[in-house]
């Protein structure tokens, strides 16, 4: 007697491709397919996965204040950091390229992103 394969069975995953270098940038569409594939995990839980990274990043990196940066790692590979940047008035100086005075412009306060790299990441490349 034959056995009968119920409907709940997971079927196993099928094996994913082989990752080769891309001719041109992947899109946000391909490197969430890969992930899945690779993973196990549906698209749309990849998807979720870099949304609430995003969220997460967004609150920590917001609004450094003036005496300390703020961080964020993504683990393995990257360290970011946000640093607040006073606004800077008006003024009047030197042009290093004309050596004529010239009146320099202002400029509002701002928020300076650094990305550097992890030693996994500088590892891999």
């Amino acid at each position: 007697m034959a056995k009968k394969t119920s409907k709940t069975a997971k079927k196993p995953a099928p094996k994913p491709s082989k990752l080769s270098p891309a001719g041109k940038q992947r899109t946000k569409s391909e490197v969430y397919r890969i992930i899945a594939e690779h993973t196990g995990l549906a698209r749309k839980d990849v998807v979720g996965v870099f949304d609430t990274m995003a969220k997460v990043m967004s609150v920590d990196l917001a609004k450094p204040s003036p005496d300390k940066p703020k961080i964020f790692v993504v683990p393995g590979l990257m360290k970011v950091t946000a640093r607040y940047k006073p606004a800077v008035p008006a003024r009047k100086g030197i042009d290093p390229f004309t050596k004529q005075e010239k009146m320099f412009k202002a400029k509002p306060a701002s928020t300076a992103l650094k990305i550097r790299p992890l030693k996994a990441l500088k590892a891999m490349v």
